[in-house]
């Protein structure tokens, strides 16, 4: 029943030989990779708005200068990555540049940084998506928090159904979004020439204009910038040649998010655009240019898918870093196993879950969300570029001295947006990234010297197995049926001290399976043991201690009969207490437990 529904919904699997062709080409590379960049467009303007509204209206108009301001830093950052890209073809992200050029420690804070930021792109952008919703329809509203598990279940299912797949599916929506916004700005600004800016409907001050208030609005402007980096982790995704494609795919993402950015914050400004917490800044802007027809549903819908969709980015990017570090021995094996798909299904699995948690942690709320975002984006970026740096004085190519400049330029910037966000933000929750970064770079470094000590055991020098002499096999025997007397033949098989072993919970059920032993175990022992508390384990555990007392480091296998019959929830009704004692003896040194799962067919019924 398993293996028939994870075939209707995730589809047949895919033969590694195919693997090249779920290789993305540039049409597709864009919705996946860079939906998270382009969709920040749809909620970084307000971000900065929120941030000026406590300085009254006459705040507002620094909106242009700080979205001036964001621009500038994308061009650098943008610039930077896309050298980073050209040097690394098999896949350049912030953790590969600043392990490689850093050293272990700043790649696993590289690391834990991109892992933050993608969960909370899933997050943030599925939160704000469902606030397009209900900003359409507000009797949604107390429902969102649902409405975003049930997305982020959807969009989990579509990425566990390959990376080219998912494209294809999210590729209509993104350039949906991208045709829309950049019709209604157009139209805005047609609409908008020659005629004076509307001016804001006067807002009391709750504090004045200061520095620190305009670097907390640039500091929340830069969401926009989130995801900018995706693309230079998934360079092994695109056709090749990978870097060549992926490059020129990037320029496009940064020439679209400079594009929609900047003509949203400009309209916001000249239409006199007030933020609120129950309605968009893009529902209000729409509203203003075109009323609430067609046109205005059209773009709050696509709003909501592209934001989304956004989410698609972090299930592109969070699996291929979780196994890149797994590879490196950071992170649980598990997450470098390959699925059906050809996808890293484990990581795809670990990212819905947490960013789903910290939605129903944070109401689904994005204005709460968003402070806790930016911080990791940028400190991943400011250890990218360092890395790079360090690279290029290494290696010393042609033209190095070119390179370093750019990649310096692009550290040091980064590097002050950085404190300046985790100084604007510390208080409404940046607080949270600075205490969970140093303790998922610890937990990082744990798991590597636990699988570093483990594989110095491993090749180490061993004492010689015991010998068969001291190899003792106990039979669990519940009753007398097919499938003891099965287990019970091929424990003779095993040259060693067989033993059967019944826990008595009922005397006269121990004296009938008594004599039915004896008929058919020929020479093999029964032992019975009482448990007067009704217990299975700890009677089994105690004798295995009397083993131990009366062999020299002895070898004992359990061996524990089970049933197998029809259907998969029949097998519910069996083996339940086998897999307690499983349990129980998983850790028990010396003791190895063998399963004999004997099938109940009529044929193979014999009369007891």
């Amino acid at each position: 029943m398993f293996r028939i529904l994870k075939r209707v919904f995730l589809g047949k699997p895919i033969e590694t030989e195919r693997a090249l062709e779920e290789r993305l080409p540039k049409v597709l590379a864009l919705p996946i990779f860079a939906s998270d960049a382009i969709s920040s467009t749809a909620y970084a303007t307000e971000e900065i708005l929120l941030v000026l509204m406590l300085a009254g209206s006459a705040a507002f108009p620094y909106s242009i200068p700080i979205a001036c301001s964001i621009v500038g830093l994308l061009a650098i950052v943008t610039i930077s990555y896309l050298q980073t890209i050209m040097a690394y073809p098999s896949g350049g992200g912030a953790y590969i540049v600043a392990r490689e050029n850093l050293g272990v420690f700043p790649g696993q804070v590289a690391g834990a940084a991109l892992m933050i930021d993608y969960i909370l792109t899933v997050s943030v952008s599925i939160s704000a998506g469902v606030a397009a919703i209900t900003s359409a329809f507000p009797s949604l509203f107390p429902h969102r928090v649902l409405i975003c598990i049930m997305i982020i279940a959807a969009v989990t299912l579509m990425n566990l159904r390959g990376t080219k797949e998912s494209g294809i599916l999210f590729a209509i929506p993104s350039y949906s979004f991208i045709l829309s916004f950049g019709a209604m700005i157009l139209y805005g600004l047609f609409h908008s020439t020659g005629s004076a800016p509307i001016p804001v409907v006067p807002i009391e001050a709750q504090q004045p204009i200061t520095l620190f208030l305009l670097l907390k609005a640039f500091a929340s402007g830069c969401a926009a910038l989130t995801g900018v980096e995706a693309i230079s982790n998934g360079v092994k995704a695109f056709q090749p040649p990978e870097s060549k494609n992926a490059a020129k795919t990037m320029v496009w993402m940064a020439l679209i998010l400079v594009g929609l950015f900047s003509g949203i914050t400009w309209l916001s400004h000249h239409f006199g655009i007030v933020p609120s917490h129950d309605e968009t800044v893009i529902s209000k802007l729409t509203r203003s240019l075109a009323g609430t027809g067609f046109f205005y549903y059209l773009i709050q819908a696509v709003t909501a898918l592209i934001l989304i969709l956004a989410a698609n980015t972090s299930f592109a990017g969070f699996p291929r870093l979780s196994a890149l570090q797994a590879e490196d021995g950071f992170l649980p094996k598990q997450f470098c196993r390959i699925g059906d798909r050809l996808v890293y299904s484990n990581g795809i699995i670990v990212l819905a879950i947490t960013s789903a948690l910290l939605v129903i942690a944070f109401d689904a709320n994005t204005h709460s969300l968003v402070p806790l975002y930016a911080l990791g984006v940028f400190l991943s970026f400011t250890l990218s570029q360092s890395g790079m740096v360090a690279r290029w004085f290494r290696l010393r190519t042609p033209n190095w001295q070119r390179s370093v400049a750019v990649n310096a330029i692009g550290a040091v910037t980064t590097a002050i947006v950085f404190l300046v966000i985790a100084a604007a933000k510390f208080s409404q929750g940046a607080w949270i990234i600075m205490i969970l970064l140093p303790a998922l770079t610890l937990l990082f470094l744990r798991i590597h010297r636990h699988y570093t000590s483990v594989s110095g055991l491993l090749k180490g020098a061993f004492p010689v197995f015991p010998a068969s002499s001291n190899h003792v096999v106990i039979l669990l025997v519940p009753g007398m049926h097919q499938a003891v007397i099965t287990a019970l033949h091929y424990a003779k098989i095993i040259h060693a001290d067989v033993r059967g072993l019944h826990i008595e919970l009922s005397p006269e059920e121990s004296r009938t399976l008594k004599l039915q032993w004896d008929r058919w175990a020929g020479d093999v022992p029964l032992v019975i043991l009482e448990s007067p508390f009704r217990s299975l384990t700890e009677p089994v555990m105690r004798y295995l201690e009397e083993i131990e007392k009366e062999h020299d480091h002895p070898v004992v296998t359990v061996m524990i009969p089970e049933v197998v019959v029809s259907g998969w929830l029949n097998n519910l009704l069996h083996n339940q207490t086998g897999l307690l004692l499983k349990w129980a003896l998983l850790f028990h040194p010396d003791v190895v437990v063998i399963n004999l799962r004997t099938p109940l067919t009529p044929s193979r019924t014999v009369t007891v």
